[in-house]
């Protein structure tokens, strides 16, 4: 018989809205998620404090534990936490994105389902089937299964730092370089695209970038966690990262590695990178109103924007290829020397007016 259809990891649950955690409690009750009740919650040490003396007395069979740091150290300690303290429906990641990785990591090791409830927009890893986590080399990633359930409450996305929602906007938007960058690939070298998973990149992109809102409305954020989830679920259609990252975040993977202690963050360093992505590839039009829209919501489009000279932004550039060996974008395919990504960057500031 032949293949009608495929499954695609996804989650069951997905609530974007104002007041969304006012109703955690009933959303975690769904027999789907945990038909015990029996939760264990992964918190920082720092603001986790405050979220578990808001939510704590709604849970009252739950755990807390609060050794998501970011690190690959404190996702193995969290697990072995989980494991040694009893037995669980789900672990329920509360936070920004480092608490989510390291639950992620953690829910995979144990072998229970993730909850992520995210507490900031900043990039696309609350829904995708990766952990980024620091680790003594300097940050991996692993791979681990899409949450169950997404919780997104729009009153505390815009209580989090406005840096933190600008960042996931320049995460969105990259995904367009990130599309082409795999269709490059694909005409050069005959990699295989996947058409699905390309689409929902790329329209989630889209929708971002032609949104006229701005970060303080709830249609706009409700586009952007909307676009988010999706570019999470694209790279679960796709099997890796390819329609997420391309030469974008091969340029953000050197800013970390060449200046671990001056990079910015990673949506920031992403929308850069993908408008300069656009631009080396011939579409100006495009690259043009990629930087149009990352300025109008203040974030950067030039390396000084961030606190990097010209020289610098030449260096993470050369270097951007090594950060995925294997992965073909338009810096792979353009090979430029130090002298022509010089030239390519004086010719990018000036279109983009600076």
């Amino acid at each position: 018989m032949p293949v009608l259809t495929r499954l695609i990891p996804s989650p069951v649950v997905v609530d974007i809205r104002p007041g969304a955690l006012d109703d955690l409690a009933t959303i975690l009750s769904d027999q789907r998620i945990a038909p015990s009740g029996r939760l264990a919650f992964a918190i920082s040490g720092g603001s986790g404090k405050v979220l578990r003396e808001r939510f704590a007395p709604a849970f009252p069979e739950a755990d807390w534990f609060c050794d998501a740091d970011g690190t690959i150290d404190g996702a193995v300690r969290l697990a072995d936490s989980i494991k040694k303290a009893g037995r669980y429906d789900a672990v329920v990641g509360l936070g920004g994105g480092k608490v989510i990785d390291c639950a992620k990591y953690a829910a995979a090791r144990v072998g229970l389902p993730l909850v992520a409830v995210a507490t900031n927009l900043a990039n696309d890893g609350l829904c995708s089937p990766v952990a980024t986590l620091d680790n003594d080399a300097g940050r991996g990633s692993y791979g681990v299964p899409n949450p169950i359930a997404i919780v997104i409450d729009l009153d505390v996305i815009r209580e989090a730092p406005v840096r933190f929602v600008r960042a996931g906007i320049g995460d969105v938007i990259c995904k367009i370089s990130a599309v082409a960058d795999w269709e490059l690939s694909h005409r050069e070298n005959g990699e295989q695209v996947d058409g699905l998973a390309a689409a929902m990149a790329r329209q989630a992109a889209e929708a971002v970038l032609r949104h006229p809102g701005g970060v303080g409305d709830d249609a706009f954020l409700t586009t952007l966690s909307e676009a988010l989830v999706l570019c999470g679920i694209s790279m679960s259609v796709a099997g890796d990262s390819r329609p997420a990252s391309g030469a974008c975040h091969e340029i953000s993977h050197a800013f970390d590695l060449s200046f671990p202690k001056r990079s910015a963050l990673h949506g920031e360093q992403c929308g850069l990178g993908g408008a300069f992505a656009t631009f080396l590839r011939g579409d100006h039009e495009t690259a043009g109103h990629m930087t149009e829209v990352l300025h109008r919501h203040g974030l950067p489009v030039l390396p000084d924007e961030i606190g990097f000279t010209v020289d610098e932004f030449v260096q993470v550039v050369e270097f951007a290829p090594s950060t995925r060996p294997g992965r073909y974008t338009i810096l792979e395919h353009l090979d430029l020397s130090t002298d022509q990504i010089r030239d390519a960057y004086a010719d990018y500031a000036k279109a983009i007016g600076s």
